[in-house]
């Protein structure tokens, strides 16, 4: 498995894995305008095949966010998650930001455990965050001078 930067040839095949793991999709046009903009975007490949990926940027002068991760249904548990939300703090964390933040459907204990494993820790829950009405838990992990603080 590798991960590499995303290539406008990889939208379709992201835009599926979105659609498979959420209930609401941003869109293809959205992976569009978020390539376009020049966001950290990157992909996990097994055999060249497109099985995750996940978007982040510098939200706030000061702060990373998470934008989305997903991996295909059929690859869960091999360790692609891992490695992209690895990457992504990687390259984060060098630059001059004090934590990166993340939103999680409240309702998704697995992914909010698999981001506890991370140290991430719970800032607040935001009711109604979702448009079907659920609730967002926001977490963060704390940085410091370009390593992440544990």
């Amino acid at each position: 498995m590798i991960v590499r930067k995303f290539t406008p040839n990889d939208l379709r095949r992201v835009f599926e894995i979105e659609n498979m793991s959420f209930n609401q999709s941003y869109g293809i046009d959205m992976f569009q305008q978020l390539y376009e903009m020049g966001v950290g975007f990157l992909v996990a490949e097994e055999n060249g095949y497109v099985i995750g990926y996940v978007i982040f940027w510098i939200k706030y002068e000061n702060q990373g966010h998470i934008i989305s991760i997903a991996v295909d249904r059929n690859y869960r548990r091999l360790g692609a998650g891992t490695q992209l939300l690895v990457k992504a703090i990687s390259i984060l964390s060098l630059l001059d930001i004090s934590a990166i933040y993340l939103e999680v459907n409240e309702n998704n204990a697995g992914a909010i455990e698999f981001y506890k494993t991370f140290n991430f820790k719970i800032d607040r829950v935001v009711p109604g965050y979702y448009e079907d009405g659920d609730g967002a838990v926001v977490m963060y992990i704390p940085l410091n001078r370009g390593k992440v603080s544990r």
